[in-house]
């Protein structure tokens, strides 16, 4: 049972990585799990959990029902507010809604305001959130990162589930939000080749001396793959390397509108 039920959660992962879940969790009356990262949080409950969950109420088209217009959010600093389209592609699901945006420590920042922070969405329908900054004026040189979050909660049919046990999906999806200094344009196709990039044992050194933040995915070194980082703006960054890996860098970008750049390679020193 153990295995079939780690082999259900792996598949529903899977299916969320899809469309760009960066956190899944899953509630019912023995607790709470966070499949994401595969970790149980109601282990002393684990055998009542087994029992009333076999009743799952998880459309599969769930996860794939509602849509972002962006993966990422530029917000000029001399622009009044900013938007981003949220689509409910679903025939029949109405889905709950929630937004808030977060600063660069995980934290809900109060200086921006969404409109509107809670609705529902209906099937087949397309609603705005309007992004606008009430803070004060940020760095001039350079980019200031926040988080925007939107959580969508499928609608239950509370006649159809009475007596049952049931499982509730939620989705939570994370996009970064870059406050641009108005003298700062669009992100530079040259930006990536102003890093610098060192080695020191088993530690990656990148400097950044561009005022924007640069994310490098798709990186190997020689064919050893690693994880994608993103670098400050005028930082040094370190990031640790597999013990022993040899070999040139060779990396890609994300630009403004979330596409990957050409592939491109260093030699590390």
């Amino acid at each position: 049972m153990l295995s079939k039920l780690k082999i259900l959660l792996s598949q529903i992962v899977d299916k969320a990585r899809s469309v760009h879940a960066s956190s899944i969790y899953y509630r019912c009356r023995a607790g709470l799990i966070n499949i994401a990262h595969q970790t149980i949080l109601c282990l002393p409950l684990f055998s009542l959990f087994i029992v009333s969950c076999l009743f799952i109420s998880v459309n599969a088209n769930a996860a794939g029902g509602i849509a972002l217009g962006a993966t990422r959010i530029i917000y000029p600093a001399d622009a009044k507010q900013t938007s981003v389209w949220i689509r409910n592609n679903h025939l029949q699901e109405r889905y709950l809604v929630n937004a808030w945006i977060e600063n660069s420590n995980g934290v809900k920042d109060k200086s921006f305001i969404i409109t509107p922070p809670l609705f529902v969405s209906e099937p087949k329908s397309e609603n705005t959130l309007r992004i606008i900054y009430t803070g004060s004026p940020l760095a001039t040189d350079r980019e200031s990162l926040y988080w925007m979050n939107v959580k969508t909660i499928p609608s239950v049919d509370k006649g159809a589930l009475e007596g049952r046990n049931v499982l509730q999906l939620a989705i939570l999806s994370r996009m970064k939000l870059f406050l641009r200094p108005a003298n700062l344009q669009e992100l530079s196709a040259g930006a990536p080749d102003l890093l610098q990039f060192s080695r020191s044992g088993n530690v990656l050194n990148i400097r950044n001396p561009s005022p924007f933040y640069v994310t490098l995915v798709n990186l190997k070194v020689g064919n050893q793959k690693i994880q994608n980082v993103m670098v400050s703006p005028k930082n040094n960054s370190q990031f640790p390397l597999p013990a022993g890996v040899q070999g040139k860098l060779t990396f890609q970008t994300v630009n403004d509108y979330g596409s990957v750049t050409p592939v491109r390679e260093v030699s590390l020193h």
